[in-house]
């Protein structure tokens, strides 16, 4: 089957850049999008019903000539960050959901309600820089990992009453860009270039040296490998058991070197994705773009320009400091695939804070 590279839906309503997409646990039919407008958004991006009322004006105008791409409806809007939204993750029974950003705490949010259940900081044991990533963990989704600006990792206990983290994992040097959970298994990238791996029933730290600055990481379905994006315009399919690189991807047009740009494996694990900075050949007109590579062999199998969102939504013109008119990129900066990598969609969004879903038709 051929790379979906034409978008099915547009997702709007954000006021600011997307830092963070998820899409809900199995069967995946909503995304949740996490934003510089401090707010988290809940999307259905395929809605059955027409999201405006028939006898409204909008559709009797879209009845004429109906839009290309449609929109997907807003559900709900989950507003109490005070920063931006820099990470979610979605519990297994999609009742609750995490997030975390530049608060130093982690929220953990009723779904239905739309009230914070917990907030995981605020105390002298907490996180005292931003929170670049938070993860699920544990049987029943009691735990949460979170990695941060402060160089450590934490874990905190749903279940408890206390406000303070379990444990602290302080082996990094430098900022936690990443972490990932399997089992007792939790595995961080840090910007010292190095990606760590915990067993915390163990008791056992094993660090693998990728170098450059480690921005992402997207564990196999059967937890062998590990994608580790970095800032040497390189992504690599790291062996976890003997730390060997298995495959490298990278093209000579395809630069990231400054941004924290994510990698994901997709289509049942067929393709690697990644975002692009546009710093090398600036999209027109707002673009952005996806490059995806296969696995196994390695060779570009799709290089995808994302539009900065359906039309009337173009970027406004603005003006540098020479006077010359600024071009504006839609830098993708975070992706997800539905169903971890196994589903029939994926979503992007960067810059533009519009949600672009592709699909196979």
């Amino acid at each position: 089957m051929a790379f979906p590279n034409k978008p099915i839906s547009y997702l709007l309503g954000s006021n600011g850049p997307v830092h963070a997409l998820t899409y809900s646990a199995s069967p995946g039919t909503y995304i949740l999008a996490g934003s510089a407008d401090r707010s988290i958004r809940l999307y259905n991006p395929q809605p059955s019903t027409s999201i405006h009322p028939a006898s409204s004006h909008i559709t009797k105008k879209n009845s004429a000539n109906p839009p290309a791409v449609p929109e997907g409806r807003l559900i709900q809007t989950y507003s109490a960050h005070g920063y931006e939204v820099l990470s979610l993750s979605v519990a297994s029974d999609n009742a609750r959901f995490a997030s975390s950003g530049g608060d130093r705490s982690v929220f953990l949010w009723d779904v239905a309600s739309a009230q914070t259940l917990r907030r995981f900081g605020g105390t002298q044991q907490s996180h005292t820089a931003r929170i670049n990533c938070v993860s699920f963990a544990g049987e029943d989704d009691s735990l949460l990992i979170s990695g941060s600006l402060d160089t450590s990792v934490r874990i905190w206990d749903v279940k408890s009453n206390s406000l303070k983290p379990v444990q602290v994992l302080t082996e990094a040097r430098d900022s936690v860009s990443a972490v990932a959970v399997r089992g007792p298994e939790i595995v961080s990238g840090s910007v010292d270039g190095r990606v760590r791996t915990y067993d915390v029933r163990m008791g056992r730290c094993v660090t693998d040296v990728i170098g450059p600055s480690v921005t992402s990481l997207c564990l196999t379905r059967d937890g062998k490998a590990v994608l580790v994006g970095s800032l040497d315009s390189k992504v690599r399919l790291m062996d976890r058991e003997s730390g060997g690189c298995l495959k490298t991807y990278s093209d000579p047009e395809w630069e990231n070197e400054d941004l924290r740009v994510q990698s994901i494996l997709g289509g049942k694990e067929q393709y690697v994705l990644v975002g692009d900075e546009m710093t090398g050949t600036p999209g027109r007109n707002g673009e952005g773009r996806i490059w995806a590579w296969d696995v196994l062999s390695g060779e570009l199998k799709a290089k995808v320009t994302v539009p900065w969102g359906p039309p009337g939504h173009e970027p406004k013109r603005s003006i540098g400091k020479d006077g010359k008119l600024k071009e504006r990129s839609n830098v993708l900066s975070c992706f997800a695939w539905r169903d971890n990598g196994f589903g029939d969609q994926y979503c992007v969004s960067g810059t533009s804070g519009i949600v672009t879903v592709f699909g196979y038709h």
